[in-house]
């Protein structure tokens, strides 16, 4: 008994040293949370991703969202036994040595997922003793992690090449998309990469990457996972790469909404009308000097989700790295129609109240109206409407410039004012003596549309509490300002919107600073608002260039846009959309249906297309076949698929791999199915 006492209380010991041993030295987990950021649209569409901060790419892996094919072919290569086994592969350890043994040399280290997991959070030099630490921390990952954690956790820090770890990040610069459904050849070269990440690198050594992937479609054949079809199939393709790396549009917004949201997130940006006013804003300094920038902000005011936001027309233009959203400029006299609503909410002023625009001098400061001219006797209306400043400039001097800017401040807009501030000099803040950014205009205007409530703009979707906001006019005093400035004229070639039919109707503001430094339109249409700048980055004089000539065209022009794409349906994947095409006798057509969104009868949502050869016939492309109100408009990845000489629309795939199709009917309203084409040769 004394002995079989002192083994238990030996055992005991044992025992105890080795948990607090293990609460002692805890494997170093947190280094898989040190992951690189994704930022999508509010679809779910990748927008731009963002390196770690030494320049390393490593995404967070999820098993749902990662090919369950590729999944089941690493186990079968790496870890028959992982869903078994509590960390370490005795049976395969052992079976390692002696091959090893026999050989002479290295043939299979025996290590595990879960060990080459350890490794990859703790790199030691190749030799036993680094085994033996692997072992024991794998015993401790296991006690601690899940099995998929532990999957996810490999999948996540995998070497394959360069600055790249992990799945997600090898598929995105190697494939240029996410890794949720994978070609063979593709599944075979990214089990191959982390056996011999620099070797096999694709971009830097593609015959390598061609041999270790074969080499892996060799074993997958024999272990029975590939039929020898199919590994021939791998072997026959050669090693291509994406022509793009990571997704990088909306580079300013999706940085905010990176800052705002801390990691993965899905923004609030349309990922369509986003990538539509990048193209406009390229468009509009195209045809101007090389250094003028523009910026636009399209906002939904009832919710203040930012539908679109860009920051600038080109980084490749001075001052294009800047969000020039978010760099505060003089805000010209867009601040004109808040100054009024205070006023009618004061009782001081009503629409048809008549006011005196005649010269006046306020101590040291007397403005004058743009054009130097006088109108007399107008109304607050008229005022406002032709944006007369002595008007202004009164009416503020009644309700008090502190107060107003400090209204402003209280509405998330604070004017960077100058050292007059606290004077009658602060007058000047009603020509735009201040300083704000487009996202504060942006909010106020948001404001405007939204009876009257200031609150924050919100770039993430997602549940989150929408704050009370602050009053900063009343229901009815809104609807004033809104009423007035709908009537305000049209820029040339354009009819007020309630006289177009199918225009939108836009109440709309413009503003220019001292100097022509900076070009405004600020725009309520529908439920969103619109704010454009136009000018220089570096702040230089643009002569002649007034927010009505240089910012009102492009409001206009993107209020379009924003009808078209957001109006009461889902955008299209581009911007152009057609009338409906004639149907072949004997095809498959469009069928009329208006009271439903498009409906797309083939290909059907993620199917598989053979486009080779049937019965030794070359393939003829797919017809696609749909129904919706007013006939359909067909787009493969963003390209327009045009009917053929029978009024079908046709495609021939150029290659194999995967690709959206979208059905646009005239209302803009659109339905995508995601299809896969094989069959066809290497590309």
């Amino acid at each position: 008994m004394t002995g079989l006492r002192r083994l238990g209380v030996g055992l005991t010991a044992l025992v105890l040293a080795g948990f607090g041993l293990d609460r002692l030295f805890p494997p170093p987990l947190d280094r898989g949370a040190d992951v690189s950021a994704l930022i999508s649209d509010r679809d779910g569409r990748p927008l731009r991703a963002f390196p770690l901060g030494d320049g390393r790419w490593r995404f967070a892996a999820d098993l749902d969202a990662v090919d369950p094919v590729f999944l089941d072919a690493l186990l079968a290569v790496e870890d028959q036994r992982f869903w078994s086994h509590g960390g370490v592969d005795w049976i395969g350890l052992v079976r390692a040595v002696w091959t090893s043994a026999v050989a002479g040399e290295v043939v299979s280290g025996g290590s595990t997922l879960t060990m080459q997991t350890a490794r990859l959070l703790e790199p030691r030099p190749r030799h036993i003793g680094s085994k033996l630490i692997e072992i024991a921390r794998a015993h401790q990952i296991e006690w601690r992690l899940s099995k998929r954690e532990i999957l996810e956790l490999y999948l996540t820090l995998a070497p394959y090449g360069g600055n790249l770890e992990g799945v997600r990040a090898a598929s995105w610069r190697y494939f240029g998309r996410a890794p949720d459904r994978l070609t063979d050849d593709q599944i075979a070269l990214l089990i191959a990469l982390p056996q011999a990440p620099e070797a096999r690198r694709p971009d830097r050594r593609p015959r390598g990457a061609r041999t270790g992937r074969d080499l892996i479609a060799r074993k997958l054949a024999r272990l029975g996972f590939f039929t020898e079809q199919r590994a021939l199939e791998v072997r026959d393709r050669p090693v291509t790469l994406a022509d793009r790396a990571f997704p990088s549009s909306a580079w300013h917004a999706s940085a905010t909404a990176l800052q705002q949201a801390g990691g993965d997130s899905r923004s609030t940006l349309d990922g369509a009308l986003q990538a539509d006013l990048e193209a406009l804003a390229a468009r509009v300094v195209d045809a101007q000097d090389a250094h003028t920038q523009t910026a636009i902000l399209v906002v939904e005011s009832r919710t203040r989700k930012v539908r679109a936001a860009v920051g600038s027309a080109s980084r490749q233009r001075p001052g294009g790295w800047l969000d020039l959203t978010a760099q505060p400029r003089s805000p010209g006299s867009t601040l004109k129609p808040f100054i009024y609503a205070m006023a009618f909410d004061q009782g001081e002023a009503r629409p048809g109240t008549r006011i005196a625009d005649l010269p006046r001098r306020f101590s040291a400061y007397q403005p004058e109206n743009f054009d130097r001219a006088f109108r007399g006797d107008v109304s607050i209306a008229q005022a406002l409407q032709h944006s007369l400043n002595m008007p202004a400039v009164l009416v503020l001097d009644r309700i008090g410039a502190v107060r107003f800017a400090a209204a402003l401040r209280l509405a998330g807009a604070p004017p960077r004012l100058g050292s007059g501030a606290e004077s009658r000099h602060g007058l000047a803040l009603a020509l735009g003596g201040a300083g704000l950014t487009a996202q504060e205009l942006a909010g106020l205007y948001a404001a405007l549309a939204d009876g009257g409530v200031a609150r924050p703009l919100v770039w993430v979707e997602g549940p989150s509490p929408v704050p009370d906001g602050y009053r900063l006019m009343s229901p009815a005093s809104a609807d004033d300002i809104l009423a007035i400035l709908r009537d305000t004229p049209t820029p040339a070639g354009r009819m007020p919107g309630r006289l177009a039919e199918g225009a939108p109707d836009i109440a709309f503001k413009t503003g220019t600073s001292y100097g022509f430094r900076d070009a405004w339109a600020a725009g309520v249409s529908g439920e969103h608002v619109i704010l454009v700048w136009v000018g220089r980055a570096d702040g230089a004089p643009r002569p002649g260039q007034t927010g009505r000539r240089a910012a009102l065209p492009v409001l206009f022009d993107v209020a379009d846009r924003v009808q078209a794409q957001l109006g009461s349906a889902r955008p299209p994947e581009t911007a152009p959309q057609a009338g409906p095409g004639t149907a072949a006798q004997g095809a498959l057509v469009a069928f009329s249906d208006p009271d439903s969104v498009p409906d797309i009868l083939f290909p059907p949502d993620q199917a598989e297309l053979w486009a080779g050869p049937v019965n030794g016939r070359p393939a003829r492309g797919f017809a696609f076949a749909g129904r919706g109100a007013g006939g359909l408009s067909w787009y493969v990845d963003g390209h327009r698929v045009w009917p053929d000489g029978g009024g079908v629309p046709v495609w021939s795939p150029p290659r194999n791999g995967f690709y959206t199709i979208a059905a646009v009917d005239p209302a803009g309203r659109t339905r995508r199915v995601q299809v896969r084409v094989s069959g066809l040769g290497p590309s």
